[in-house]
C-alpha cells in the first residue's frame, strides 16, 4: 500500500490514502488482476487517445498506433455498449455475397507498453465515450489509482487554418501551471466544446492528479485525411515530457510521404496562390503582426476561396484513391 502527500483545499499538506493495485476496479472498466510488467515502473505514465471529437487529421489514433504498434497487452477494458452510441457511429460489418462476416465491435483499452529502454507505460485508446463521460472520467480515476500512475497524458487534435508547409503548432493545457512545458501562440479565455477528454482531465484535476495534454493544429484542409506530421509532433512532445524513448522515425517517414503528396496534388490544382496566402497569415499571426483567422490587406484568401479550394483538395484525393 502507498501513501503520499497531498494538497488539502487550504493548501496544507495531509497524509491520503492511494488505492493499491488490487482494489476493486470501477464497474465501468474490467481490470487483470496480475500485471509483473508494471512492477518494473513504480508511478507509470497513462497516455490517451480517443478517437472522437479532437481527431483531425487521425493525428491522435496515428500516434496512438505508433506507440502502440501490434505489442502491448490489455490489461483494461471498458464497457463500450454504456459509452457508444452505436446509431450514430454505425461501426463497419462485413457483407460477403449472401451473408455477413468480419464484425469486429468497438473497443476501449488500456495497454501495457514498454519503451525502447524497456520502460512500461500505458495506452488508453479507442473511440471517445459518446455517453456518461463523468462515469468514465471515474472509471479512469480508479485506473490512475490502482496502477499508481504518476501523470496521464491526452493526445489531440483540431483543425486549425495553418499551412501545411510550416512545423505543426501544438497547444498544452495542465490541470496545474508547473506541468506546463512550453508556451501557447494562444493568449486569453475562449469557451470551447467538451469533449470526453476535456472533462477528464478537468474532473482528475479537481480530484488532485496530475493531467495534462497536447493539441496538435491540423491544416483544416486536410482535417478528414490523414496528417502523420500532427502525429509526429504529438508522439515528440508525450517522449520529451515523459522520458520515454521512442522511435519516431518510421512516423516521420510516412509524414514526409503524406507532405510529398500534398504538394503535387496542391500544384495539380493550381493552389500554390491560395497556399501562399495561407503562410502568410501564419507567418504574421506567429511573429505577433497579425491575426490568423483575418489579415489586414485584400491580398490574402477569403474563406470562400479557402473553402472552394478545401473542397477540390479533397476531391482530387478521393479520384487519386480511386486511381491506386
Amino acid at each position: 500500500m502507498r501513501w503520499t502527500i497531498r494538497r488539502t483545499p487550504e493548501g496544507s499538506a495531509a497524509p491520503s490514502r492511494v488505492e493499491p493495485r488490487h482494489a476493486p476496479p470501477h464497474p465501468l472498466v474490467h481490470v487483470v488482476d496480475e500485471i509483473p510488467e508494471l512492477d518494473r515502473a513504480s508511478h507509470p505514465v497513462l497516455v490517451h487517445a480517443l478517437d472522437g471529437f479532437l481527431s483531425a487529421g487521425q493525428a491522435p489514433r496515428l500516434a496512438a498506433e505508433h506507440l502502440g504498434g501490434t505489442g502491448g497487452r490489455v490489461v483494461a477494458s471498458f464497457d463500450i455498449d454504456r459509452l457508444y452510441d452505436y446509431r450514430a457511429r454505425r461501426p463497419g460489418l462485413v457483407f460477403d455475397q449472401d451473408h455477413y462476416s468480419g464484425y469486429e465491435g468497438p473497443r476501449l483499452t488500456v495497454r501495457v507498453l514498454a519503451d525502447r529502454a524497456g520502460v512500461p507505460y500505458l495506452l488508453l485508446a479507442g473511440p471517445e465515450p459518446d455517453f456518461g463521460w463523468d462515469q468514465f472520467a471515474e472509471a479512469v480515476r480508479a485506473l490512475v489509482d490502482r496502477f499508481q500512475v504518476e501523470l496521464v497524458i491526452g493526445m489531440g487534435a483540431v483543425p486549425m487554418a495553418v499551412p501545411h508547409t510550416r512545423p505543426t503548432m501544438i497547444t498544452t493545457h495542465a490541470t496545474r501551471p508547473d506541468l506546463i512545458d512550453r508556451p501557447n501562440v494562444w493568449k486569453g479565455q475562449l469557451m470551447v466544446p467538451a469533449s470526453a477528454q476535456s472533462v477528464l482531465e478537468l474532473r482528475l484535476g479537481q480530484w488532485e492528479h496530475d493531467a495534462m495534454g497536447y493539441v496538435a493544429h491540423v491544416p483544416h484542409y486536410l482535417t478528414q485525411v490523414e496528417f502523420p506530421a500532427a502525429a509526429v509532433a504529438l508522439v515528440e512532445a508525450v517522449a520529451a515530457r515523459t522520458g520515454l524513448d521512442v522511435d519516431v522515425q518510421p512516423l516521420r517517414d510516412a509524414a514526409a510521404k503524406a507532405v510529398a503528396e500534398i504538394d503535387a496534388q496542391i500544384a495539380e490544382q493550381d493552389g500554390a496562390e491560395v497556399l501562399s496566402g495561407l503562410e502568410q497569415q501564419y507567418d504574421a499571426f506567429t511573429r505577433g503582426a497579425g491575426d490568423a483567422l483575418a489579415a489586414e490587406d485584400g491580398s490574402l484568401p477569403s474563406a470562400d476561396e479557402l473553402g472552394r479550394q478545401v473542397e477540390q483538395f479533397l476531391a482530387g484525393l478521393d479520384r487519386r484513391d480511386n486511381r491506386d
